[in-house]
């Protein structure tokens, strides 16, 4: 019988063993936050040089990116629980301020955000491997993929009552430093050490010898006018979170709307006339000028709509609007990096660009570079991704 107890009690450690473990990861975690953020950025830069290298190095370079992406969405959500009081009372970025709120509201919200995001962290790398299996399959999946992101973010604008989409639509990582202490004016305890005792006034930080408190450093008097400004509350700040992106309806509901629906309408489009053997492949301009149509119009259609219904038109949008409005913008100009533009156009100047920098000193780098990544571009769809 003791052996038996002995044995359920080994059984019973065992058992809690792998809690322990994920316990002990997530404390560390939280109290270098810091330190696995470096250690992030410098496994994602390998994905960098990995390209080219070697057999299947495509694959291996997009597995560990995915990895990388996948854990830093779970470190994100470790941070986030772990700082969520802290960050009430210290300011957050707008983008942080709405996806949190919004996080925090609906579960479903927060479900259907990290389904999108997981699908966005890993549709390259199901991208190159069903690629393996041929062409039709490839397409099958990108449709597929493409057909689950649009639905998540319906599903999103109907939980946020019709408004714009942001992109990323979960809170982005914010790092508290640990700050000493201080008191009502601002004055930092410090025990006292030989440089206080040879601190002096006008240096950055000032600790006065009887009370042994330090001074916090104050502005150069060049900065001045940007250090004030920076204390300054904007209408923004005060704002509550849903305020920050007003809901779109009438023909803006449609603009986003079919802004949505547009990545999946021109794969759809891609897999159909690209796989065509009386086409032209992927030097077919009809689904470049569809998707490109589509976007195109969605925007031109949300203008019209803020121009008539919102007061002040574009000067009266928030900061948030205007930042997810020029991100947009940017996210045209990959047209130039998509199907038939492509082939036709980009990918020949691109390669002349590396081929003159080929023999040269330092430059012969960047050409390789751009070389090992020409395939990347020229052989996958979601490289060249916005949505």
């Amino acid at each position: 019988m003791e052996r038996l107890k002995q044995a359920a009690g080994h059984t019973k450690d065992v058992a809690t063993l792998p809690p322990r473990l994920l316990d002990m990861y997530s404390e560390f975690i939280t109290k270098n936050a810091g330190a696995v953020g470096q250690v992030e950025g410098a496994l994602r830069s390998l994905t960098y040089i990995i390209p080219g290298r070697f057999r299947e190095s495509e694959i291996a370079s997009e597995s560990l990116n995915s990895g990388v992406q996948l854990l830093g969405l779970y470190h994100d959500d470790l941070l986030s629980r772990s700082l969520a009081h802290s960050l009430r009372h210290k300011p957050q970025t707008l983008h942080n301020r709405y996806t949190r709120f919004y996080c925090q509201k609906s579960s479903t919200y927060k479900r259907t955000a990290l389904t999108l995001s997981c699908v966005q962290y890993t549709e390259l790398l199901l991208e190159m491997m069903a690629k393996r299996r041929g062409e039709k399959a490839r397409w099958r999946v990108v449709v597929l993929l493409e057909a689950v992101k649009a639905l998540c973010r319906l599903i999103l604008m109907r939980l946020t009552n019709s408004r714009p989409l942001l992109n990323p639509p979960l809170p982005e990582r914010e790092v508290q430093e640990e700050k000493p202490t201080t008191d009502e004016d601002d004055t930092i305890h410090s025990p006292p050490s030989e440089e206080s005792e040879v601190s002096h006034a006008g240096s950055e930080k000032w600790t006065m010898p009887r009370t042994s408190l330090t001074l916090p450093p104050l502005p150069s008097s060049e900065d001045i006018s940007s250090y004030l400004l920076s204390k300054v509350l904007t209408a923004d700040d005060v704002k509550p979170p849903k305020a920050l992106l007003q809901p779109t309806a009438g023909f803006g509901e449609i603009a986003e709307v079919i802004y949505i629906l547009r990545p999946l309408i021109y794969t759809s489009a891609m897999a159909y006339w690209s796989q065509r053997q009386d086409g032209k492949g992927k030097a077919d301009w009809r689904p470049w000028l569809i998707g490109l149509s589509i976007e195109y119009g969605a925007r031109q259609l949300a203008k019209r709509d803020l121009e008539t219904r919102r007061p002040g038109g574009a000067r009266g949008l928030t900061q948030l609007e205007r930042d997810e409005f020029k991100k947009r913008s940017w996210g045209m100009a990959w047209w130039g990096m998509r199907g038939a533009f492509y082939e036709n156009v980009t990918r020949g100047m691109i390669l002349g660009f590396a081929g003159k920098l080929k023999g040269k000193p330092l430059l012969d780098m960047v050409g390789t570079f751009v070389e090992d990544y020409d395939f990347l571009w020229e052989q996958y769809y979601f490289p060249t991704a916005t949505l």
